[in-house]
């Protein structure tokens, strides 16, 4: 498959977006509560996934992101709170909850001995449908994802990526208005990460709802329209990926040395620069330092750094990451 550039995939995305605009939220939690013995998973959890979009819940390990996705897909009961999926009371009927819900977990999980196409038309007939509705389901999806040209070869020919896809394919036969995705590229090359990032986002402008859990940060700045950030059960922070940054409130100040013995020397350098001390990442030769007032104090560490003669590969002011924000977020003791 390939990726188109995604500026012009977030110009299609905002157009379904605003097409949906008049449907439910695709999630909506109140209060949401949920103990394990003394472990309370989620402490009245907020949270709320607007529909045409695909909102990504980011946190720790141990925040309650698993939890979360449990209850949403009716596989746990929480203690307290409400749970409303696609406008339906997912705590009082949980059985049409599941009818108009998809899960793709981290693993692929289809059939390596029947073909493609054969892994699809049997799920589809799972989900009740007749031969013929089955299989034309089972086409549309193929196109969907991308495998039409390989759909009747067994599985075990697939590579990692292409079951990837067709495991995404699996969860979109009984046609759901909301898909659970739970990490659903960890593993896989950048190339075949890319082509499921174009699946997702056709997914969505055909008019499914996405919740994505997800341990890459890239990929959630790639694919969301709305982030989540939950700790310690409950959320912390929510907006599109260029509200948070924007929330961290200072640019970064961003140096690669060209001689890794350097590194130390140039930190020092820039620890004036900011009252938050540099982060330094020897593999990588680099140095950051989030800085107030970045292009004076871009200037400064070009003076400093000059004047001692460090010789640098790169210099540059840039906003924060993703990953940054997260860390600075979720930052705690335990």
């Amino acid at each position: 498959m390939i990726v188109t550039e995604p500026s012009h995939d977030r110009a299609l995305d905002a157009a379904a977006s605003r097409a949906h605009s008049n449907r439910p939220p695709a999630i909506e939690a109140v209060g949401l509560t949920k103990r394990y013995g003394d472990v309370e998973a989620l402490a009245g959890l907020d949270l709320v996934a607007p529909a045409g979009q695909v909102t990504a819940v980011l946190g720790p390990n141990g925040a309650g992101k698993t939890t979360f996705v449990k209850a949403v897909a009716t596989l746990l009961r929480p203690d307290r709170g409400s749970l409303h999926v696609v406008g339906i009371d997912a705590i009082t009927h949980p059985q049409q909850i599941r009818r108009v819900i998809g899960l793709a977990g981290q693993n692929a999980a289809v059939e390596p001995a029947l073909t493609g196409r054969e892994n699809l038309v049997m799920v589809a007939r799972l989900f009740g449908h007749r031969r013929a509705a089955a299989r034309a389901a089972a086409d549309s999806v193929l196109a969907e994802i991308g495998l039409t040209d390989d759909a009747d070869r067994p599985v075990r020919g697939y590579s990692g990526g292409m079951r990837r896809r067709l495991d995404l394919g699996a969860s979109l036969v009984g046609a759901p208005r909301l898909l659970l995705l739970d990490e659903p590229t960890t593993g896989l090359d950048p190339r075949t990460r890319l082509e499921l990032w174009g699946s997702i986002r056709a997914l969505v402008r055909g008019g499914t709802d996405v919740l994505l859990t997800t341990q890459y940060l890239e990929e959630a700045d790639q694919l969301a329209d709305h982030v989540v950030i939950i700790d310690h059960g409950r959320s912390i922070a929510t907006g599109s990926p260029t509200e948070l940054k924007a929330r961290a409130g200072r640019d970064v100040v961003d140096v690669r040395v060209r001689h890794a013995a350097d590194l130390g020397r140039t930190a020092d350098l820039l620890a004036p620069l900011s009252s938050d001390a540099p982060h330094l990442d020897p593999p990588a030769r680099r140095i950051t330092v989030p800085v107030a007032d970045g292009t004076a104090r871009l200037t400064d560490a070009v003076r400093a750094i000059t004047a001692d003669g460090i010789e640098l590969d790169d210099i540059g002011l840039r906003r924060p990451t993703l990953d940054e924000v997260f860390l600075a977020l979720t930052a705690h003791d335990a």
